[in-house]
């Protein structure tokens, strides 16, 4: 009896086992014997995802099942089985795996909105979500028979994508039709069906916008705040893949192509999302026009070389300056930096000679481009010979990558060689004679030349001693001090057009007839040569319509000058806070200045060759032309960030009192968030023709970035703008543009938007606002003469307040 029982006691706990575990699953799979209803969800082993039944709008009548990131504030759905066939609530819904292993999701009125048939028998198959998100159905020998990744909505998540097997697109993302409509909208993503070498986004069946095309370089990697998001292409046997990656584990990101067509980038690091957007540009597809591009770097129109416009506006394209003719010689100009057109032929097996010499014995070729595929796969094609004939349309042009266009245009260089020749002699025999009027006039004039050389020598010794220059020389126009005063009839006052504490503005007429505006820096000003050089080692390399060009500059002793271009209209201020001027700025205008100093300041911030922090951004720092295209000008305070710096912190504060972001003024610390603080600032200004500071104007005004909130907040945001502005403005923009100046100057900087979404929100309507958290209040406080130097002696930080008069 003991014997017995001591064998049979080990079989209680497994008899109790087998009777559980039928009723038992892991919190991250979908077992027979255990359906998913509505209020039961299945969680990722690490935590990140969940999947279930939700209502995208909260109601609770449609359920659909669908997959969200796990314990995040609110619901971001990145997958949805049913998004054309949501089940009513009160039938319910259950998620199940059949007793012939098929995934059903089916309701009690006997509907089966969604199934995934599988090909296997028997116990053992389950569902598992992945801690990539991605929903699997599995053998009992742990193979995938399928996964949701392969069957995306709107949304990608990091990982590995098929796109195109055997030359066959297999994968698509597809927009909803609203924010709260799940079922299939108009957008679309995917290879070109005819080539695998393109993406596309479509609008129903017609091409929307044209993201890229394959040139052989696998990997695109874009920093966004310190997080490196990977693009790859990958050739693999007869498949072609798409990977999407993140440097860092920590952060949830994915891709997600919205109801409006916007190709949107979220990421986060657990705590709150992040958005980048491409900024609205000319890139809507062939919107351009026949041989005609798309810069965008300012997001307009331009002909392709030896074209010229065919009508008042890009849309009916360039026309050949010269026409092609087939009898007649031609030449290849080659076209750097560009996204290549649309519409090309690919001649496989060709090298680059061999790519050229296919377009030059077609008279019907007009362009071609060449590239290898770098590419460790063993495909039997290695390189990429396009070649296009007729008309060439959705082409771009980018700031600092692309590939080479080569473009057919008449008259060779032999032609024009052969002309030379019967101008050549005669032109040597002008520049003789010119030459010898030169060689007396410099031995006449030879102390005078030689002590502007002298001047020249110790300007450039001068600038290039900065700590900021990193080792770079500065070559940069330099007018002689004679020049200048005999420009400026001797700095007189008549000539005078404005004033700071850096020094005084004078109009003046170089060379006869240009016209320039001069600053001429304040003797004995250790502050203003520090700005000196900082404007000229900084804006000489920066070329925007919207920052104002610096033409030259001079050192002459004591003296420190820059030369500008002369804008008429002087700067914003001179017009916004004028009670006499105030109503030549209309609506349209005032929007138009908004735009332009947006796109300025994303320049400054995105696409120069180095991120350039302006911290001295107000009205009067707002330069106007003859058309009030503004222009961002004093970049005496600005700072460049390099490589992946992003925010840095000084001991030195400068800028202007109720412009600067509250990190910089209490800690020191700034970024190009201080810029979209200032920027926010200088916008509700813009729409209410109030100053930060304009407590004497209206009752209980405590600051403008508070009285805009209190309105907001109020519903009674119209009250917030200038009656100059009432009967000519566009309500949905004016209140648009109060919503995005109150996101940014929220009081967290990682609140505040980056530039380039301020561009979209502020040119898109139709993009959808995030709700501004209440500003930061600051006490306004009056400056008097008396009491600057108190202050600046009881702080460690020094804040620089100038009045600027219009220049």
């Amino acid at each position: 009896m003991t014997k017995m029982k001591q064998a049979g006691t080990p079989c209680i706990p497994v008899l109790i086992l087998l009777f559980l575990t039928p009723f038992c699953r892991s919190d991250d799979r979908l077992s027979p014997a255990r359906p998913l209803s509505p209020g039961d969800t299945i969680v990722s082993k690490g935590g990140d995802f969940a999947l279930g039944f939700f209502s995208p709008d909260g109601s609770n009548t449609s359920l659909y099942l669908g997959i969200w990131y796990h314990n995040m504030p609110g619901r971001t759905v990145v997958w949805t089985a049913n998004r054309d066939d949501p089940i009513a609530a009160g039938s319910s819904p259950t998620l199940a795996i059949t007793n012939s292993s098929d995934l059903v999701l089916s309701d009690s009125q006997g509907r089966t909105p969604w199934v995934v048939k599988s090909d296997i028998t028997g116990l053992g198959v389950a569902a598992v979500l992945l801690d990539t998100g991605n929903f699997v159905l599995q053998s009992p020998n742990g193979t995938s028979i399928w996964q949701s990744f392969d069957h995306p909505t709107d949304t990608l998540l990091p990982g590995r994508i098929v796109l195109s097997k055997k030359g066959r697109v297999i994968w698509r993302l597809v927009a909803s039709k609203g924010l709260n409509d799940l079922s299939t909208g108009v957008f679309s993503m995917s290879l070109d069906p005819s080539s695998d070498l393109q993406f596309f986004l479509w609008n129903g069946t017609r091409p929307y916008r044209r993201l890229s095309i394959f040139n052989g370089e696998m990997v695109v990697g874009n920093i966004y705040q310190n997080t490196v998001v990977y693009e790859a292409i990958v050739r693999a046997g007869d498949g072609l893949y798409y990977d999407f990656r993140v440097s860092d584990d920590s952060q949830y990101a994915h891709l997600t192509l919205d109801y409006m067509g916007v190709l949107i980038l979220r990421f986060n690091n657990r705590s709150s999302w992040t958005t980048i957007t491409a900024p609205p540009s000319c890139n809507i597809y062939a919107s351009c026009g026949p041989f005609s591009y798309c810069d965008y770097t300012e997001a307009v129109c331009r002909c392709l070389d030896g074209f010229v416009p065919s009508g008042p506006n890009f849309s009916s394209g360039c026309r050949r300056i010269e026409e092609l003719k087939c009898s007649k010689q031609s030449h290849f100009v080659t076209l750097p930096r560009m996204m290549v057109p649309d519409k090309f032929l690919r001649v496989h097996n060709r090298s680059f000679g061999e790519c050229m010499t296919e377009c030059s014995n077609n008279c019907l070729c007009t362009a071609y481009a060449y590239a290898n595929f770098s590419t460790n796969d063993a495909i039997a094609d290695q390189s990429r010979c396009l070649v296009w004939t007729g008309e060439l349309i959705d082409t771009g042009k980018f700031s600092d990558y692309g590939e080479n266009l080569y473009l057919r245009l008449a008259n060779s260089p032999v032609q024009k060689n052969n002309k030379l020749v019967k101008i050549v002699p005669p032109t040597m025999a002008c520049v003789l004679v010119l030459a010898c009027i030169v060689l007396v006039s410099i031995c006449k004039y030879k102390g005078t030349w030689q002590k502007k050389e002298i001047h020249k020598g110790l300007m450039l010794g001068y600038l290039n001693s900065s700590s900021e220059m990193d080792g770079e020389h500065v070559e940069f126009p330099f007018v002689s001090f004679e020049d200048i005063a005999a420009a400026t009839d001797n700095f007189s006052e008549f000539n005078q057009i404005g004033s700071g504490g850096f020094g005084k503005v004078y109009k003046g007429l170089l060379q006869g007839d240009k016209e320039v505006a001069i600053k001429r820096l304040s003797k004995g000003s250790a502050q203003g040569i520090e700005e000196f050089k900082n404007e000229i080692i900084l804006i000489a390399k920066l070329q925007h319509r919207n920052l104002v060009r610096l033409l030259g500059c001079c050192v002459y002793g004591d003296e420190r000058l820059l030369i500008y271009e002369y804008l008429p209209n002087k700067s914003l201020d001179t017009f916004l806070f004028d009670d006499t001027r105030q109503y030549l700025l209309d609506w349209p205008t005032r929007f138009k200045i908004i735009k332009g100093v947006a796109r300025g300041l994303l320049y400054l911030h995105r696409d120069s060759r180095l991120t350039i922090i302006h911290r001295d951004l107000k009205p009067s720092n707002i330069l106007l032309d003859s058309e009030m295209t503004p222009k961002i000008s004093d970049f005496g305070m600005a700072r460049i960030f390099g490589g992946n710096k992003e925010e840095a912190n000084t001991t030195r504060v400068v800028g202007t009192y109720g412009y600067m972001s509250p990190e910089y003024v209490m800690g020191g610390a700034f970024s190009v968030k201080s810029d979209t603080y200032s920027f926010g600032v200088l916008l509700l200004e813009i729409v209410s023709g109030l100053k930060i500071t304009s407590q004497q104007l209206v009752m209980n005004f405590v600051g403008l970035t508070a009285y805009a909130w209190r309105l907001w907040e109020d519903g009674k945001a119209t009250e917030l703008v200038h009656s100059s502005v009432t009967e000519s403005c566009s309500l949905q923009e004016v209140l648009r543009c109060i919503h995005v100046g109150l996101l940014c100057v929220q009081d967290c900087q990682n609140d505040r938007p980056l530039m380039a979404s301020v561009t979209f929100m502020l040119e898109n309507e139709s993009a959808l606002l995030p709700t501004p958290k209440q500003p930061a209040y600051f006490p306004l406080r009056s400056f008097e003469p008396g009491n600057i130097r108190e202050n600046m002696e009881n702080s460690m930080n020094v804040v620089s307040i100038t009045t600027l008069e219009g220049r």
